[in-house]
């Protein structure tokens, strides 16, 4: 991998003194409760701290994107007084600062132009390029690819403790910006990160294997990582987790206090009868006060609470 790359200069939005956490869903659905938990998770990991905790809506796949998501979202954390710090950031607002970044990375010899389908790609060697790297290919129905050197064997993670990767199933090569020309997950979440002085990653275990990728853009970007910290996924049953894709059901607004108080016993706190009947500033508050990310459990995923089933996976 080339050494020494200096990344042009972006100022940071926030100035890194401090921690600085965020919260960071797409709007290709409403918030369900497994969604709610990884929110309240990485604002009272950044409260407990006298932190900052951004919001950014990661708005860059219009075709996944719901009708009226993003309202929805910003309501529902409103309601539950998850309110963040500073102004909301719209990453499809982002697209010029994307294009530079890939524009440096291309200048390092780190990019190539690439045709090939998933299934072309799923049957190109262990550690190789596809044959588009060698063709300099016009950027013409042609995905970018970044070429992944140097590949890290795992890293620290804040409640997982050491995280190894399968080293035998890594790609040499990933997207960063799609054929259709819609830019991809791994590289704008890694430049707004950096642009937004993110200091913890607090998010759901879902996104492990995306930090391998992530962790090779901050090195190509000679830009320090930030720490990570992966929430357990709440699961309805062993590897069926809450999301949007299964239509979980939406969390109810109006009943923010209870939705508060069960995401709270997911990650581990326990209230007092007499806080379960108090406002839901009140909980929050309390919740800020004894917050210990060490009362979480240590899993990638874990039952839904509100369904009777309180072990573990």
């Amino acid at each position: 991998m080339a050494t020494a790359l200096h990344s042009p200069s972006t100022n940071r939005l926030t100035p890194n003194k401090g921690y600085v956490g965020r919260f960071a869903p797409s709007p290709s659905g409403h918030l369900h409760f497994g969604s709610l938990v990884t929110a309240l998770g990485s604002f009272l990991q950044a409260k407990s701290q006298n932190g900052q905790w951004l919001l950014r809506i990661e708005d860059i796949d219009p075709p996944r994107e719901v009708a009226g998501a993003t309202d929805s979202i910003l309501n529902c954390l409103e309601a539950h007084h998850l309110f963040w710090d500073g102004e909301v950031i719209y990453q499809s607002d982002r697209s010029e600062l994307y294009n530079q970044k890939i524009q440096y990375l291309a200048s390092q010899g780190l990019t190539y132009h690439c045709r090939c389908t998933r299934k072309q790609l799923a049957i190109v060697p262990q550690n190789q390029l596809c044959d588009c790297a060698d063709q300099n290919l016009s950027i013409a129905n042609s995905a970018i690819r970044f070429k992944h050197h140097d590949v890290q064997k795992g890293f620290n993670d804040n409640l997982l403790g050491r995280v190894n990767f399968n080293t035998q199933h890594i790609p040499a090569q990933f997207a960063i910006k799609r054929k259709d020309q819609l830019f991809a997950y791994q590289l704008a979440v890694v430049v707004d990160d950096i642009q937004q002085g993110i200091t913890e990653v607090a998010r759901g275990a879902d996104l492990i294997d995306a930090t391998l990728f992530q962790l090779a853009l901050y090195q190509a970007f000679d830009t320090p990582a930030p720490q990570f910290l992966h929430f357990p996924v709440v699961v309805t049953a062993p590897g069926k987790k809450l999301s949007k894709q299964n239509h979980a059901v939406p969390v109810n607004n109006l009943e923010a206090r209870e939705n508060l108080i069960n995401a709270i016993e997911f990650l581990g706190l326990s209230p007092s009868i007499q806080l379960k009947k108090g406002s839901v500033a009140d909980i929050l508050e309390w919740a800020i006060q004894v917050w210990n990310v060490n009362a979480v459990a240590a899993k990638t995923e874990c039952i839904d609470n509100r369904i009777g089933q309180s072990d573990s996976i």
